[in-house]
């Protein structure tokens, strides 16, 4: 069994038994998503039609991003009842996601760059994507296995959709996060990219790199704005942004 196939069964194991297993090391990044899409064929998450919700993101614009495509059956409307999904860890991202408006194929995605990236979005969202690991050393797992698992991805809660304004100074833009009975927190300006459409041109390059067409309507949740709080089992969680809405989730 090779790296990859240790990953994979690992990380099935750990979903099927919900209960983490060891990491073990990857050779690469290549490496860390073909553990994702054979997690993801093994489960059939995308088996009758492509991922439709995505997460992208990384720590500034200067590195490399990360992806990773979403299982459906954990991605919820706000507000959402999550009591009774099985997480290891609840951390909180608070987050904007982004919709496309139209499909985008490998040769438009390699002509991409921020502008006509911005361009694409017909609609946003607040998001809170809880942030969990199948892995027994948990967030202090290697970085290619917390890529192979998902980036980490426990859940998403999408708030309601309303229309992308391109020309938005992200720089002043204020999130507050209310966790159980934890003070509230604020946040201005503070998304690790100053732009959550940065992520767009690399998200959709690497989506498109088989051939795949990424369809009109698909998501994209960009990457935190606040860090990475911890929840608890029962905590209420609400993320509002000024000027675009809220989401809220009973954990």
């Amino acid at each position: 069994m090779n790296d990859i196939e240790l990953a994979a069964s690992r990380l099935l194991q750990a979903r099927q038994a919900q209960r983490p297993q060891p990491a073990p090391a990857l050779a690469d990044a290549a490496a860390a998503y073909a553990v994702q899409a054979q997690v993801a064929h093994a489960l059939g998450w995308f088996d009758e039609t492509p991922p439709r919700h995505w997460k992208s993101g990384g720590p500034s614009r200067e590195a490399v991003a990360t992806h990773a495509p979403l299982p459906p059956a954990g991605v919820w409307a706000s507000p959402a009842q999550a009591g009774a999904w099985p997480f290891n860890l609840r951390g909180i991202e608070a987050e904007v996601a982004l919709r496309l408006r139209e499909p985008v194929d490998a040769r438009r995605a390699a002509a991409l760059d921020l502008a006509s990236a911005r361009a694409l979005v017909d609609a946003m969202c607040v998001s809170i994507e809880i942030v969990d690991s199948r892995w027994a050393e948990g967030l202090q797992a290697p970085a290619l296995a917390k890529l192979a698992d998902l980036q980490s991805h426990g859940a998403l809660v999408l708030g309601d959709w309303v229309p992308f304004d391109a020309a938005r100074d992200w720089s002043t833009q204020v999130c507050q996060v209310r966790i159980g009975a934890q003070p509230v927190h604020q946040f201005t300006g503070t998304h690790s990219m100053a732009d959550p459409a940065f992520v767009l041109p690399a998200w959709l390059r690497h989506a498109t790199r088989d051939g795949a067409v990424v369809a009109a309507g698909t998501v994209v949740t960009t990457g935190t704005w606040c860090g990475l709080p911890m929840a608890d089992a029962g905590d209420r969680v609400e993320v509002v942004f000024d000027g675009i809405g809220s989401a809220t989730v009973q954990l």
